[in-house]
């Protein structure tokens, strides 16, 4: 009785153990396949101070059903994202930012250090095996140049790609890609192992800022002074003469 009992949990549990152990290694060749077929691409839109830089991944069709994407960006301190406009544009777009440090809107270029941004886009069934991510960047203000340079020119590196399965655990069998943690998502509340995929990453795009002329500071402090003693002394005169008090 026991051993009619026990000998069907032992062949289920073994099946189940072959049936997981067979999946796994589908999901991880089929993992494999997916990093091979990888594109990636990055544009700078808009013009001044206020850009959109949209990221652009292309995976093999099927591949988002079980996947979980992460692009990881390095800013430089030229530029900066608004997290109250992200807060505000949160329901309208279909992507979820984490920044790795506060950001302050005022301080210029020089006074601050660049930072990092987690994104974590989905797929759209309109367009399967794509993704679309297109973010706000401002400029920051920089120093006047002395050199007669009327433009600074920012370097934008396209992001790192990261992608995620909950059912390939082999990962370290995935080189030339390396496994690194990263936030499991927006919320910040747990880490997870992500495969970074080594692609042909395309070359940076370039952001121009206009810059103050450094030469031009001692005429326009000596015009905004007299221009300011002038004013003081025509209200004083003013105020004098009408008794104004």
């Amino acid at each position: 009785m026991y051993f009619t009992l026990f000998y069907p949990s032992v062949l289920t549990i073994l099946l189940t153990c072959h049936y997981l152990t067979v999946k796994g290694e589908n999901s991880c060749a089929t993992l494999k396949q997916w990093l091979q077929s990888t594109a990636i691409s990055l544009e700078i839109k808009n013009k001044g101070f206020h850009r959109e830089v949209e990221t652009t991944v292309e995976l093999q069709p099927g591949a988002f059903r079980d996947v979980r994407v992460l692009l990881l960006h390095t800013w430089p301190s030229g530029v900066y994202v608004d997290p109250y406009q992200l807060a505000f544009l949160s329901d309208t777009v279909d992507w979820q930012i984490l920044v790795d440090s506060a950001i302050d809107l005022e301080v210029p270029a020089h006074k601050t250090s660049g930072f990092v941004a987690y994104v974590y886009p989905a797929f759209s069934e309109q367009t399967p095996g794509m993704l679309k991510v297109r973010i706000p960047i401002h400029g920051r203000y920089h120093q006047p140049s002395f050199g007669g340079e009327t433009f600074e020119s920012i370097a934008i590196k396209p992001p790192k790609l990261l992608l995620r399965t909950e059912e390939c655990s082999q990962l370290d069998d995935l080189e030339p890609h390396m496994v690194r943690e990263a936030p499991c998502n927006a919320d910040n509340t747990s880490m997870c192992l992500w495969i970074q995929v080594q692609y042909e990453r395309p070359g940076d795009e370039t952001l121009r800022l206009p810059v103050g002329d450094g030469s031009l500071v001692t005429p326009v402090c000596a015009v905004t002074l007299a221009v300011t003693m002038i004013c003081c002394l025509t209200l004083s005169k003013y105020i004098w003469k009408h008794r104004i008090v």
